[in-house]
Parts: C-alpha cells; sequence; structure tokens
C-alpha cells in the first residue's frame, strides 16, 4: 500500500501532465478533490510544527501580518509605521522572531506583525514557514511586500495557498443537506459557467457525500467547491506593496504594473517613508473598521476616545465590548447617526451599526 505522501505525489504528478481542457475538466476535478483529501489526512496525522512555535498575543483592534521575502524591508516598513523597533540590516534573514508593532490611525489601535521572510517551501515547515503561517492565519489583514528588484509574487501566494490561505476571497455560497437516500442532487440558483452540475455531484461523492440535496448559489469553479467541502480554509483580505521604488524609475514601476496584472498595488519607500500616509488610509479602509462613540445618558457623547469595531457590528457587539454582562441587562439602546432612521432612534441588540454612530445603552441596574 503506497504511503499518503507517494499517493499524493502521484496525484500531483497526473494533474500536471495532463492537459486541461473541457474533455479532461471532470476527470482533473476529481483528482484535485481526491488530492486535497490525501493532504488534510497527512495534515491531520501530523502532531505539530517542529521546533518552538511563535506566540504572538493579540492586541489592539485588529492584527495585519506583513509577509515577504527576506530582505524586502519588512523590518523597516514596521518601524516607520508603528513605534516597534524590530532589527533592521542590509542582508537577508534579519528577523529571526515575529515582532509586533501598533499602528494608531482614526482612532483604531492596528497591530502589525514583522513576520520572517518566507522561502520556498514555507508551506512544508522550510524556514519555520509553518509556524510563521500558523499566525499569518489568525491575522485580519495580509500585507503582501515585495520590492522591485523581486516581484516573483507567484510564489508567495503558492506557499499561502498551499497553507489553505486564501487572499480576497470568500467562502462559496453553497448548501448542503444530507439524507438518508436519494443520491446526491444538485440545484442552483444561478447560472455556472466553470463546471456544470454533474461535476459537483462527481466532487461531493469524492469527498465521502452518498446522499445529500446541493444548492448552489453562485458561479463556482472546482477550487472553490473543493476549498468549501474540506472546510478548513481562511479566507483574508490583502494589499499588496511594491517597496524601494525610491531606487528606480516611474517608467520601471509602470512596467511592474503589467507583470502584477490583477494586482493593484501601493508604491512605498519604507526607508524614506514615501507613500506611507497612503497606506495607513488602504489598510485602515480594508480591514472595514467603523468608529462608534459613546454617549452616556444625560452627557454629552464622547468624541475622544470611539469604539473602534468591524463593519456591521451590533449593537450586541458594543456591549460585548463594554463589559460582558451588559446584554444580560440590556433594556435598549438610542442611536444617533446614519444607521439611524431618526435621531435617538429606540434599537435592540441586533441592530447593525455604520461609522460615526452615536450610542445610548440602557442596561437594568
Amino acid at each position: 500500500m503506497p504511503s499518503i505522501q507517494d499517493q499524493i505525489k502521484e496525484i500531483e504528478d497526473e494533474i500536471h501532465r495532463t492537459p486541461y481542457h473541457k474533455g479532461t475538466q471532470h476527470h482533473i476535478g476529481k483528482l484535485k478533490a481526491k488530492l486535497a483529501k490525501l493532504k488534510e489526512e497527512s495534515r491531520k496525522k501530523k502532531t505539530g510544527v517542529s521546533g518552538k512555535a511563535f506566540a504572538v498575543p493579540k492586541g489592539g483592534n485588529a492584527t495585519v501580518s506583513i509577509v515577504g521575502f527576506p530582505g524586502v524591508g519588512k523590518s523597516t516598513l514596521l518601524n516607520q509605521m508603528t513605534e516597534a523597533k524590530s532589527e533592521v540590516g542590509d542582508y537577508q534573514f534579519t528577523t529571526l522572531k515575529i515582532i509586533p508593532g501598533v499602528m494608531e490611525y482614526k482612532g483604531a489601535r492596528i497591530q502589525m506583525l514583522d513576520m520572517p521572510g518566507l522561502v520556498r517551501g514555507a508551506s512544508k515547515g522550510r524556514g519555520r514557514g509553518r509556524e510563521v503561517i500558523s499566525v499569518v492565519r489568525s491575522s485580519d489583514m495580509v500585507l503582501l511586500m515585495l520590492d522591485v528588484f523581486e516581484t516573483n509574487l507567484n510564489l508567495i501566494l503558492e506557499e499561502l495557498n498551499e497553507s489553505g490561505l486564501r487572499l480576497n476571497q470568500k467562502l462559496a455560497d453553497i448548501v448542503d443537506t444530507k439524507k438518508d437516500r436519494g443520491g446526491i442532487n444538485v440545484f442552483t440558483t444561478t447560472k455556472l459557467t466553470k463546471i456544470d452540475t454533474e461535476m459537483v455531484g462527481e466532487l461531493f461523492k469524492e469527498w465521502g457525500y452518498i446522499n445529500a440535496d446541493i444548492v448552489v448559489r453562485e458561479n463556482v469553479n472546482e477550487d472553490q467547491i473543493i476549498d468549501w467541502l474540506a472546510g478548513n480554509r481562511v479566507y483574508i483580505p490583502a494589499i499588496l506593496v511594491l517597496n524601494k521604488v525610491d531606487l528606480v524609475t516611474k517608467d520601471y514601476v509602470k512596467g511592474l504594473r503589467k507583470k502584477l496584472k490583477g494586482w493593484r498595488f501601493l508604491s512605498i519607500s519604507a526607508k524614506e517613508g514615501t507613500g506611507l500616509s497612503r497606506l495607513r488610509k488602504k489598510i485602515y479602509d480594508t480591514l472595514e473598521l467603523i468608529r462608534i462613540y459613546m454617549k452616556p445618558q444625560g452627557k454629552e457623547a464622547d468624541y475622544g476616545e470611539p469604539l473602534v469595531l468591524r463593519k456591521d457590528a451590533t449593537i450586541g457587539d458594543v456591549c460585548d465590548f463594554i463589559h460582558r454582562d451588559f446584554q444580560k441587562k440590556f433594556r435598549y439602546a438610542n442611536v444617533w447617526g446614519n444607521s439611524a432612521k431618526f435621531p435617538g432612534q429606540r434599537v435592540g441588540l441586533t441592530h447593525v451599526l455604520i461609522d460615526k454612530d452615536v450610542v445610548t445603552v440602557v442596561v437594568r441596574k
């Protein structure tokens, strides 16, 4: 019986040598499903990563991981954007541990992490890659960092993708209902142009489904379905920055925009401080943070120190932020701002707030 690793290699080799077209799509899709299952089985058999794991306590209102090759300027950027003091050098692998810093912007405290440089094979553990990526998986945003002389973004994306990270994507909108009999039935609420319903059913069968109703609510491909079946992918927003632009011409940067087609990037010089104001705003906007101002009963609103929450936060989230007992004692809240139908509207725990709303929470004594 071949080992799991041998089976993985055999399937990977078959996928690589099989040309992808309409006639082979079903075959390759089933191979991908088998491969994902084997990799998940292999991951579960591993007792853990070797060596001492990174321990980074979360801080601030959100966490951003700075990910890039060694020597691209991650430490310099952290020192410029925060009050951290990450060691900076003109040689690679300066950072051998994760250094946190806090960026303050519009009342938000955003934790930024200077990560050890990512190298080829990181997803398999090379260069402590598994430990590094495990921290990235728990962050709220990824800041991909390249420099103008090393723009192999695909290598970084491949390592992150192999580790179950999906950047600027979302979980496919699929609903499954398992049954006792009847086989697999696939229903759609939209037209599928990348795969057909037969292939959807085949992928679910490869994953062990026997009897189920599957409802696909968006135009997905086979990789999105496999990710949905795996159930352990992490979906994180990401932005791309290109560092050291002070060392090249504008025409050179323009050429890189063609090379990095599909990715819009911010041009910066961490060393010179160029473009960092735009970067701060981009980070804040990408995290989709909102500011909520609290107004004690009978008093003026406190505009000095807002509560910083995530987009679509509710009154219940405000209560949890203030005190763990506030939801239990909650009576009602008054809201002023864009989420209110009229100033001072009385609302309940499920009311969704908008940036700059003013809130009064009333609880039982």
